[in-house]
């Protein structure tokens, strides 16, 4: 075996360097095993995926087919018309934009306390604390559709329904990373703030709360942009929304009119991340 050459100039004997390579085997590249457990996972991920694609009859033949179907579509598609029924049309729009607005507003303030009870630096308890961010991943598990035919079937059809799928869909998810968000915040202006005399309700407030308030402020955008897009399909399971007018609109093969209505869904997303973007830079700066 010849000798190594040290970053000195040296050369090292071959004792040395297998001294070396037992001080620092990483140094020296993965060893024979780690290489093994590497190929057999890779192995294992290839045979996993190509059981997926034969489980899902996933074929050349079928993707092409689909897509000559897409292509007929699209073709039916232009030039976009909006019908008849185009006051229907925008209503259904607003629906859509009043349902994301008011189930976000709903979510954003029922996840504010629950994220501080969440937080590991405000709740103590480390049994109350695990119990409730277990039942918080319960509720994310769960999809909005599937809240949506829950409280279709408990409140009834109309955007109610949508308002609360929503709502209930996002509090989990908001609360997780508000108390992230939490957790991560500056301990010396809650430490002064208690130190002074303040209760846990102003330290909460004035020590914690400015700090996290921009992100907090910032996912709930980012959730009403979201959601903009989930109101629009929530109408398919009676849930209100344009996604009503666009599943009856199929259903008769109107497809002209269903380009009409993605286009305007598209202009309004356009729009209201346009105000976002706005409403952020005015209110956190930057």
């Amino acid at each position: 075996m010849s000798g190594a050459i040290n970053p000195g100039g040296h050369s090292l004997s071959p004792a040395e360097v297998q001294a070396r390579r037992a001080r620092l085997p990483a140094a020296f590249g993965p060893s024979g095993a780690v290489r093994v457990w590497r190929v057999l996972g890779l192995a294992g991920f290839v045979a996993w995926l190509l059981a997926t694609l034969w489980w899902f009859d996933v074929t050349p033949w079928r993707l092409w087919n689909g897509l000559q179907g897409l292509g007929v579509i699209i073709r039916l598609m232009i030039p976009p018309s909006p019908g008849e029924l185009w006051l229907d049309i925008l209503k259904g729009l607003a629906e859509s934009l009043a349902m994301a607005f008011l189930g976000t507003f709903i979510a954003a303030v029922v996840a504010v306390p629950l994220g501080f009870l969440g937080a590991r630096n405000v709740a103590s308890s480390v049994l109350f604390r695990f119990s409730l961010r277990r039942v918080l991943d319960g509720m994310r598990g769960v999809d909005q559709l599937i809240w949506a035919l829950a409280y279709v079937r408990a409140v009834g059809l109309g955007p109610l329904a949508g308002v609360l799928a929503i709502a209930t869909a996002d509090i989990a998810v908001l609360a997780k990373l508000y108390a992230e968000a939490i957790e991560n915040a500056e301990k010396k202006q809650a430490e002064g703030i208690a130190a002074a005399g303040g209760s846990p309700t102003l330290v909460m407030r004035f020590g914690i709360l400015p700090q996290v308030a921009p992100i907090m402020l910032g996912h709930a955008l980012y959730f009403f942009e979201s959601n903009t897009r989930s109101a629009s399909i929530l109408g398919v399971v009676g849930a209100g929304g344009i996604g009503l007018q666009i599943a009856e609109r199929i259903r008769v093969r109107h497809w002209d009119e269903v380009a009409f209505i993605i286009i305007m869904m598209v202009m309004m997303v356009m729009a209201i991340d346009w105000l976002s973007r706005r409403l952020r830079q005015r209110l956190i700066g930057g």
